[in-house]
């Protein structure tokens, strides 16, 4: 056997040991899960992706057949893929849009909350509906931080929402109160953005 040979097979003997003791760690984490019920997931940040990554999820939960809700506060005004894709293609969805656009383009709080108050029943109504295996509340937190509804109401309707139902809520912020009740919290950050070196938003991937 080579010198080189040797190393090789101590390098292999030293990764084969560190995936050992890894998968020990995994497996101990499965076993003590014990709980089986629907999560909170929240995820928050500056980077791009947060919706992607919601809508990532409701492409998993119809793969299983689940039934899944969907409420975007903010969008609406302009087209995106997915609502093209969920209207089209997945009539089983049901997808509700406050259709308002972003508010610094209506410009207008007291319009901007009776919106976000009709927007909201729709919301209310579904994580009220044990039929629902999957919400998603696209740009929720943008409702908290501008205070255009009750964040004790919404809080209470994610606590008390049925216990096998998963929620799936995206925007920047939203505040502390909300983080502390859902069960993940994720946080997309932003190192780089194309838009600001002067790239134009691309259908099929900004919208």
């Amino acid at each position: 056997m080579t010198e080189e040979s040797h190393e090789d097979d101590k390098k292999s003997a030293r990764h084969k040991a560190s995936m050992e003791k890894q998968k020990a760690k995994v497996d101990a984490r499965i076993a003590e899960a014990k709980t089986e019920r629907g999560v909170a997931v929240l995820l928050t940040g500056k980077g791009k992706g947060k919706s992607s990554s919601a809508f990532g999820m409701v492409m998993r939960a119809l793969g299983y057949g689940q039934k899944v809700g969907v409420v975007q506060f903010i969008k609406g005004e302009q087209l995106s893929g997915e609502e093209v894709y969920l209207r089209d293609q997945c009539p089983a969805v049901t997808l509700y849009q406050m259709g308002t656009g972003f508010t610094w383009n209506t410009q207008d709080r007291t319009a901007d909350i009776e919106a976000a108050e009709r927007t909201w029943k729709q919301a209310e109504a579904m994580l009220q509906d044990p039929a629902y295996h999957l919400v998603v509340l696209d740009e929720l937190t943008y409702m908290l931080a501008y205070k255009y509804l009750d964040e004790d109401r919404v809080l209470n309707a994610i606590k008390s929402r049925p216990e096998e139902q998963s929620l799936v809520v995206t925007g920047r912020g939203g505040g502390s109160a909300l983080q502390d009740v859902m069960d993940t919290v994720s946080e997309v950050k932003d190192i780089k953005h194309a838009f600001r070196a002067g790239v134009k938003a691309r259908q099929g991937v900004d919208y």
